[in-house]
């Protein structure tokens, strides 16, 4: 019996991927039920460390079954709109954009720790660090209507 309730463990999971924020990784999951339906289960894990330093995980699961897909969608549409909108009120600290003051001042630290680099290094410092953010980008970003 233990043998057929890992096979149908094995056989209903059908596509992931993973989405890496900091300390959270969110999981996008695409299953099947026994009865093959479709579903998406949405798991947020967050690092946590205890004490000692010892690392620890807790995880929060969100199941979304397909007949919902379209309402899940236009309301996390409309959620993020939102925040869009408040964001540009500027009455709301944006950790994107403090993220990224903090990344730019401490490359200007270490440059200035670092001995004078020609043009050439900067230009080719430059292209380097927008490759970078193109690739760190692609992985953060999910397509609702690819699911």
């Amino acid at each position: 019996m233990s043998e057929n309730n890992n096979d149908n463990r094995d056989r209903e999971e059908l596509y992931s991927v993973r989405v890496r924020a900091g300390k959270r990784t969110y999981f996008f999951d695409v299953k099947e039920t026994r009865g093959k339906d479709l579903y998406m289960t949405i798991t947020e894990s967050k690092r946590n460390f205890d004490n000692s330093g010892n690392v620890n995980y807790s995880k929060h699961k969100l199941f979304l079954y397909r007949e919902d897909f379209e309402k899940f969608e236009d309301g996390f549409i409309d959620a993020t709109d939102k925040i869009k909108e408040l964001m540009n009120t500027g009455e709301f600290r944006d950790p994107i954009a403090e993220r990224k003051a903090n990344d730019s001042e401490t490359q200007k630290e270490e440059k200035s720790e670092e001995s004078p680099a020609s043009e050439d290094s900067v230009s080719s410092d430059s292209k380097t660090q927008e490759t970078n953010k193109e690739t760190d980008s692609s992985d953060d970003e999910v397509n609702f209507e690819d699911l």
